[in-house]
């Protein structure tokens, strides 16, 4: 037992008073005291998180989506304090690869019940300082989706928005060379998107990566897509909904600790759905970087 501090975030599509108070109430009856606060700006959270390691937290819990998740995972680098995840955006992509409950109870009895497992993490140094990612980063068309999906969209038909948005401009997909660096080796070509992915699916079960990608691997799992229009996206698409890897033409894969992104003209990039910027980006691994707590077997 102990005390868990519980970072909300009032823009996220999906936050609802009522599910802090649930999460509150079933830690509460665990044994656990709750501290909540808010956010109320971007990277807000990283100072909430980093704020209550110093003042005692043992576990700092996230009800929001990936994005946030991140932030405050900035706050926890170098202490000994797990993450908790409380399914509570969009695409809640990290807490869907780990199978945390998205129902507020059974993700409040993962604090309580749950047991700690350290995953790998990436991190991406910018202008404005160091940022993470633990599902996927990405440049070019993925990130262009992710950056046209408004808010608004989001809060009202949740997921479905990236769904509509997507099938809106997968017509426009078109294809701008690229450089890419996997740990000095370097892969040249054409490609609508590039993705340097952490996690084993993309949208938990259903679109995968590849065989054999996992959290805690110690390598990051590189995928460059080559579409130009609707069908050829299409066909792509269905590719990584079966699992089958690079047998596509399409598709190209590399693995990696360190990995850097280059395409002309510049793209737009993207870290577990927040947009940072333009290429170029050099991502790198951090095996172990983050413990999380997951259900516990059986």
């Amino acid at each position: 037992m102990g005390r868990v501090l519980l970072i909300t975030n009032p823009a996220a599509a999906r936050t609802d008073p009522a599910v802090v108070r649930t999460v509150s109430t079933v830690l509460g009856r665990e044994g656990w005291d709750v501290d909540v606060v808010g956010t109320t700006r971007p990277g807000h959270a990283a100072e909430l998180a980093a704020a209550g390691v110093r003042d005692g937290a043992d576990v700092v819990a996230v009800y929001a989506g990936d994005g946030t998740t991140m932030q405050a995972v900035k706050g926890l680098q170098g202490h000994d304090v797990p993450l908790a995840l409380i399914p509570g955006g969009t695409g809640n992509l990290l807490a869907g690869n780990l199978r945390v409950p998205r129902d507020p109870a059974k993700a409040a009895l993962v604090i309580a019940r749950g047991v700690p497992r350290a995953i790998d993490l990436g991190s991406v140094a910018r202008a404005d300082g160091t940022h993470f990612f633990a599902v996927v980063s990405g440049a070019g068309f993925d990130a262009e989706w992710m950056a046209s999906t408004t808010t608004e969209a989001k809060r009202r038909w949740k997921f479905a928005a990236y769904v509509a948005q997507g099938w809106g401009k997968i017509s426009h997909v078109r294809n701008v060379p690229y450089r890419i660096t996997v740990d000095g080796a370097v892969l040249e070509g054409e490609a609508a998107t590039a993705m340097v992915a952490n996690c084993g699916e993309f949208v938990p079960p259903l679109l995968k990566f590849g065989p054999g990608v996992a959290l805690d691997d110690g390598v990051f799992d590189v995928l460059i897509l080559s579409a130009e229009g609707f069908l050829e996206s299409v066909g792509v698409a269905i590719h990584l909904i079966g699992g089958a890897g690079d047998t596509h033409s399409g598709i190209r894969l590399a693995r990696g600790r360190v990995v850097q992104v280059e395409m002309d003209p510049p793209q737009p990039v993207q870290l577990d759905g927040d947009v940072i910027g333009e290429t170029p980006f050099t991502a790198e691994l951090l095996p172990g970087g983050l413990s999380v707590l997951v259900p516990r077997a059986g």
